[in-house]
């Protein structure tokens, strides 16, 4: 039996053409706009990262990080797991990325 089921889904990584500190815009205006308890809002931010803090003081990480022709974009949160991965899923796919689904 397998305990901790969610530590799975805490962090999530994915691969983008958008430059690194358009993720970082795009990552405080998709959590902003979300409705009532799904809102997130920016708390700190560094050249690469920011923390947005939630409903319950719930807290959602994002860093960006350029490298090779493209942009390597982790999120964290406990509680909004479902609501990084449609952020995550939102962004652009690398090239090699949408290639490999067509």
């Amino acid at each position: 039996m397998t305990r901790h089921q969610q530590s799975g889904r805490t962090l999530q990584q994915q691969r983008t053409i958008m430059p690194a500190a358009a993720v970082l815009d795009s990552a405080r205006d998709f959590f902003a706009r979300r409705s009532g308890i799904y809102a997130a809002f920016l708390e700190k931010q560094g050249p690469n990262w920011m923390s947005l803090r939630g409903q319950g003081g719930e807290e959602i990480v994002i860093a960006a990080t350029e490298e090779a022709g493209s942009t390597s974009v982790s999120a964290s949160s406990y509680m909004f797991d479902a609501q990084v991965a449609q952020f995550l899923a939102s962004l652009p796919p690398t090239n090699e990325a949408a290639a490999a689904v067509a």
